[in-house]
């Protein structure tokens, strides 16, 4: 695709977020545990969900959609472990799928997962926890395989809080008699979201600081479960309305999930009111507000998924700036395409030194990854003339069901157009 920004206009009005992706993913995993029907609701329609949906399909699960939103799961055939290594590759939450199809089909085997190219991913956490449980594990060629044969409950304790790790330690583990104990797991929103369908299950769920506490089940049954809303795409509406200027508030949120983003805004000397279940920004654009230092930590830190977001409005503050990178050692391949649209911006190591500018200017720049490709999008609100985002992949559309429609609404001036496999346009769309 190619996303076509014009700048200088400023955004009003509201915008109501979808589900959260990163928590979509976990819980459609999750409904490999039961052969019940399990319905989700508030699910977003995005690519890397459809991704799951169809090895959902692939492994023996019909996926109904009832209404827009609303998934009926449940199993239509005999489970296999193995899912399709294509559709496996696409996806990096497609590794959820290794515990829990060992839970039920006794054995399973993946490839190594794909998705945004941000850094090593590394899954030794995963096996770690799943060898802890009494798993047998192998690898071949890239692949690795997974054996029940005799599961039992531990106490395993991460080197680092992996939100995906501890995802599949909890999925695997409510399928298994007995209390398994994580420490130091992962505490994201979408993690507890996870939890809470595993509880509509059956299985039994303590988190306490510090801990987690699995009560497996022998069989888990179905459940109605409604997606939390999404984080990730609800700041990057907040951020594109402090670079753009104007008023915007975004509905259907929860601002305790965003209180990070939030007190940094605050601090950048940006206007932010809470309220129950919506954040309004006020601002006055470029200039009107002062650089920061941002570091990017596991929640509750600021969110490594909006570090590329925030990267672009730090391009335009007042004064210097400071972005920490503590998650991926990969995620600032964005900062050379905001440096060709004007932005000041120099690396060192896992660290970006930006020195604001008064503006920047429109230039054709290429998109690598979710979150980059939705900073370039908002580096292009404020940019002067136009500016031309190339995401050949398709990745904004991986995280965000209408990201340029959604921008329009509030007064933006986009374009967005499909490219052919050679580069040329085939259709307008926006």
């Amino acid at each position: 695709m190619r996303v076509t920004v014009y700048g200088g206009r400023r955004l009003f009005g509201e915008i109501a977020v979808d589900g959260a992706k990163n928590a979509a993913l976990p819980l459609l995993a999750a409904t490999v545990l039961t052969d019940d029907e399990v319905i989700l609701e508030n699910v977003p329609d995005v690519g890397d969900v459809r991704t799951m949906i169809a090895l959902l399909e692939s492994v023996g699960k019909r996926v109904l959609l009832l209404e827009p939103g609303v998934y009926s799961i449940r199993t239509e055939r005999e489970l296999v472990g193995t899912p399709p290594e294509e559709l496996v590759r696409r996806l990096r939450a497609s590794f959820l799928l290794l515990g829990p199809l060992m839970a039920r089909h006794g054995s399973s085997q993946l490839p190594l997962p794909g998705g945004c190219p941000i850094g090593v991913r590394p899954v030794d956490l995963h096996l770690k926890g799943l060898r802890a449980l009494g798993a047998e594990l192998s690898s071949q060629g890239g692949s690795w395989g997974a054996r029940a044969e005799r599961l039992h409950p531990a106490e395993i304790h991460l080197d680092y809080p992996s939100v995906g790790a501890t995802e599949q330690i909890m999925m695997t583990a409510a399928l298994i008699p007995g209390r398994t104990v994580i420490s130091n797991p992962a505490q994201d929103p979408e993690v507890h979201d996870l939890a809470r369908l595993l509880i509509k299950m059956g299985a039994g769920i303590m988190i306490e600081p510090g801990r987690l506490q699995v009560e497996g089940a022998k069989k888990l049954s179905g459940a109605v479960h409604t997606v939390i809303p999404d984080r990730i795409n609800a700041g990057t509406f907040l951020i594109a309305g402090a670079i753009a200027g104007g008023d915007v508030t975004v509905t259907r949120c929860q601002p305790l999930h965003l209180e990070a983003l939030l007190s940094k805004l605050d601090e950048l000397g940006i206007t932010v009111h809470e309220h129950v279940e919506s954040v309004r920004v006020i601002s006055d654009g470029p200039g009107s507000f002062v650089g920061g230092r941002v570091e990017a930590r596991p929640y509750p830190g600021f969110p490594t998924d909006l570090q590329p977001q925030m990267m672009a409005l730090l391009s335009v503050a007042r004064g210097s700036s400071i972005i920490k990178e503590t998650v991926w050692e990969s995620r600032f391949a964005h900062a050379a395409e905001l440096v060709r649209m004007g932005a000041q911006i120099r690396l060192e190591g896992s660290t970006a030194l930006i020195e604001g500018v008064a503006g920047l200017s429109g230039a054709e720049v290429s998109v690598n990854d979710v979150r980059a490709g939705a900073a370039l999008v908002l580096a292009g609100l404020i940019a002067e003339g136009a500016t031309v985002v190339i995401d050949r992949d398709e990745h904004i559309r991986r995280g965000y069901r209408d990201l340029v429609g959604d921008l329009n609404r509030l007064g933006a001036a986009i374009i967005e157009e499909t490219l052919t496999v050679e580069g040329s346009v085939t259709a307008e769309t926006r």
